[in-house]
C-alpha cells in the first residue's frame, strides 16, 4: 500500500485526509514514480476548492513531483526504472508516495538537480519559461510589473528577468517581501499594503506604463493591473489567488489604450513532450549557469499538506514549499 493525499469533497485546507492506495503497475504508455519530493502550488487549492472541476470524487491532487521510475508500462521507450525524473503536468495525483502518468510528462533530471530542487521548481520555473520567453519575449531594457513578486513564480521571475536585463517590478505585500524580491533581482519593488500601485508604476516608469504586466492574483488586481499596461500593451493573467476574474467588458480594453489580454496555462505551452522537455532544458541550464537559484522557503511532511495549503492561502510562504513523503 501507499500513502496519498485526496479529498472527497470541495472546502477548504480540513477536505484533505492521507488514505492507503494500492501500488498498481502502470498501463501502457505509463510509469510509476517514487516520489521523493512534491511541489504545492496554488492551482492545489483551486481543484481542492472546487474553481477547476477534477475528473471525479474522491480525486487525488498535485503535479508536481520529483521521483524515482519504479516501474515502467507497455510501449515506453524514453525512461526506464531507475531514471531520475520530474513532472509538472498530467493527471492530478501528485501528493502522494507514488504517481503514475503518461510518460509524456516527464522530463530527466540532470545530476545537479535533486529531487528537492526539482520538486520545488519544475511547475513554477517551466511557468516563468514560457511568461517570460513565449507568452511575451521580454527584452533587455524593458519595464515590466509582476505580482507575488517574492513566491514561488515571482521568486525565479525576479532572477529570470534580471538575467535577460530586464527591469522588474515586483508587487509585494509586505516590507520583508520586498526585500526578498530586491535580493532576488527585482528592479524596483511596490507594497501594495503601504503603497498605490497604480500611481507608483506611473511614477517608475515616468508616465509610460508597462508593456507587459503578468497577474497571478486575479480578481482584486484585475482593474489595477489593466491601469499599469502601456498603450496597445498585454495584460496577462496567469492565475487567480484571489478568485476568478469574471463578467469582463472587453470594451474596457479599448477605453485604456487598446490593451491585449491572455489567460495562459502551462499545458497549453508544453503540450508536447518535445516541447516541455526544450523548456525544461532551458530552465535547468538557467539553474546550471547560476543565474537562476532554487530557493526552498518551507517543506512540509506529506501527512500535514493541509497546513501546508493553509500557509500558502494565507500569503505566509516564500519562495517554493515542497511536501516531503
Amino acid at each position: 500500500m501507499s500513502q496519498r493525499i485526496q479529498f472527497s469533497q470541495h472546502g477548504g485546507p480540513e477536505v484533505l485526509e492521507q488514505v492507503d492506495a494500492p501500488v498498481a503497475a502502470p498501463a501502457g504508455g505509463e510509469v510509476r514514480v517514487r516520489n521523493h519530493a512534491i511541489g504545492l502550488n496554488f492551482i492545489d487549492t483551486y481543484f481542492r476548492g472546487g474553481l477547476y472541476v477534477p475528473p471525479s470524487l474522491p480525486s487525488g491532487l498535485g503535479t508536481e513531483g520529483a521521483g524515482e521510475i519504479e516501474a515502467v508500462g507497455e510501449g515506453v521507450t524514453d525512461f526506464q526504472v531507475g531514471d531520475r525524473v520530474g513532472y509538472a503536468t498530467g493527471p492530478l495525483g501528485a501528493y502522494g508516495e507514488h504517481h503514475s502518468l503518461p510518460a509524456r510528462h516527464l522530463v530527466k533530471l540532470p545530476d545537479s538537480i535533486s529531487y528537492e530542487q526539482a520538486a520545488a521548481v519544475m511547475l513554477k520555473g517551466l511557468t516563468t519559461q514560457y511568461l517570460l520567453r513565449q507568452v511575451y519575449q521580454l527584452k533587455a531594457g524593458e519595464t515590466v510589473l509582476f505580482h507575488a513578486a517574492a513566491g514561488g513564480v515571482g521568486s525565479i521571475a525576479c532572477q529570470w528577468a534580471k538575467a535577460i536585463g530586464a527591469q522588474l517590478i515586483g508587487v509585494v505585500g509586505s516590507a520583508e517581501k520586498a526585500e526578498r524580491a530586491k535580493s532576488l533581482g527585482a528592479w524596483a519593488t511596490i507594497d501594495r499594503s503601504q503603497e498605490d500601485i497604480v500611481q507608483r508604476v506611473l511614477e517608475l516608469t515616468d508616465g509610460k506604463k508597462c508593456p507587459v504586466v503578468y497577474d497571478s492574483v486575479g480578481k482584486s488586481s484585475w482593474e489595477t493591473s489593466l491601469d499599469c499596461v502601456a498603450p496597445r500593451g498585454l495584460l496577462v493573467s496567469f492565475g487567480n489567488a484571489s478568485g476568478a476574474v469574471t463578467g469582463v467588458n472587453l470594451g474596457v480594453l479599448a477605453q485604456k489604450g487598446s490593451l491585449y489580454v491572455t489567460r495562459p496555462v502551462l499545458a497549453g505551452y508544453a503540450d508536447t513532450a518535445e516541447r516541455l522537455r526544450a523548456m525544461a532544458t532551458e530552465l535547468f541550464d538557467m539553474i546550471a549557469s547560476g543565474k537562476i537559484k532554487v530557493e526552498i522557503g518551507q517543506r512540509y511532511a506529506l501527512s500535514d499538506a493541509a497546513e501546508a495549503q493553509r500557509q500558502l492561502s494565507a500569503g505566509k510562504t516564500t519562495g517554493s514549499t515542497i511536501l516531503l513523503p
